[in-house]
């Protein structure tokens, strides 16, 4: 319901995670060859990550539900914990489950779509409040394409959902038919933190530390906004949205500036091109608030919002039920004015997924 602002909502999590206790979970989403696969072979499901976490699972410690399985597993405890105490209207759920990363694409596509009814049936379904993302595999993307159109029909699947770290950038030709279903579906694009498993998170290789890996994997989200860019993803599709979610922020500036500059010298070679990178950038893509860069003076985090030059460009997200959890009464340094914070916490996110 439309009111001041928006909507009426008050406060929207643009980053939850939903995990499977275990491939028990997925499996009778699976068809029969599939499950009997899985339970001669003893397979995990596979995960977003290649470092162990400082903490267990990556979560907060009180985070763990009465059942004793990992956090993030239970959608009952977790709207308890999260969406109840801070009083969360919706929550986007992303779940990270690499199917990507499995070079047998039939067994990655069977857990791609396990993944979206286990999202469906066993999150969605638990509460109103969560809605869910659309797991693709990226090594077939016809396939990932078919998976869109399916979901696109349940108006609880909100966004499709990409990893960062692909075993090539996401503005190659390959990639567009997942592209242009999430535009015909009207669905925008969130690209995630994490996957990649033979594709090291620097361009030196493979650094030894999870701090490494936490801190530098803004370069693969550098990477991808640029492939995205360059080669005419969003020329292409004006309409496309597309959200970076847990890769901070406070890069981009910089790397707009940069951007800009070359493409003024070097247009010729991208004639698609007919607009500057910084306004296509600032149109069509939006970030998440966590982890969110806090210099010493809080002003200069408004200095950086400036030259980002996008009220519409942030959306409010806490990352439960991980470690560096934003609770929402202290993320926003209280320098946002009303109106931006306003925007941010809710207004934003509504606008994009369509949650007014």
């Amino acid at each position: 319901m439309v009111s001041g602002g928006v909507t009426d909502m008050q406060l929207i999590d643009a980053d939850v995670h939903n995990y499977p206790a275990g491939m028990q979970d997925l499996t009778p989403y699976l068809s029969q060859r599939w499950q009997a696969y899985v339970q001669q072979s003893g397979m995990g499901f596979p995960g977003a990550s290649m470092y162990p976490k400082v903490f267990a699972a990556a979560a907060r410690r009180d985070a763990w539900p009465p059942n004793g399985n990992q956090p993030g597993t239970d959608p009952q405890f977790a709207a308890m914990q999260l969406l109840d105490e801070w009083s969360i209207d919706a929550a986007i759920l992303n779940p990270l489950v690499a199917v990507s990363s499995l070079h047998n694409r039939d067994l990655a596509n069977a857990l791609m779509r396990a993944v979206n009814e286990w999202t469906a049936n066993d999150w969605c379904a638990a509460d109103r409040r969560w809605r869910g993302s659309i797991a693709v595999n990226v090594r077939d993307p016809e396939a990932s394409a078919r998976e869109i159109a399916h979901w696109a029909q349940d108006e609880r699947f909100v966004q499709v959902l990409l990893l960062v770290r692909s075993h090539a950038p996401y503005g190659q030709r390959e990639f567009r038919p997942i592209f242009r279903a999430a535009v015909e579906a009207g669905l925008p694009v969130g690209i995630h933190f994490g996957g990649g498993g033979d594709v090291p998170i620097t361009a030196c290789g493979w650094p030894s530390y999870y701090i490494e890996d936490h801190t530098a994997m803004s370069q693969a989200f550098e990477t991808q906004l640029v492939s995205l860019v360059c080669e005419g993803v969003f020329s292409e599709m004006p309409e496309l949205r597309v959200v970076l979610i847990e890769g901070g922020f406070a890069w981009l500036p910089a790397l707009l500036w940069r951007l800009d500059k070359n493409w003024r010298g070097l247009r010729s070679e991208v004639p698609w091109l007919t607009e500057s990178p910084g306004d296509i950038v600032r149109r069509q893509v939006r970030a998440t608030t966590q982890p969110m860069e806090e210099p010493g003076d809080p002003e200069h985090l408004l200095q950086l919002l400036d030259m980002i030059g996008c009220d519409e460009f942030l959306l409010f997200s806490t990352d439960y039920p991980h470690w560096d959890f934003d609770a929402p009464d202290r993320a926003l340094p209280k320098q946002i004015p009303e109106l931006l914070r306003r925007k941010i916490r809710v207004d934003n996110a509504a606008k994009l997924y369509g949650l007014a």
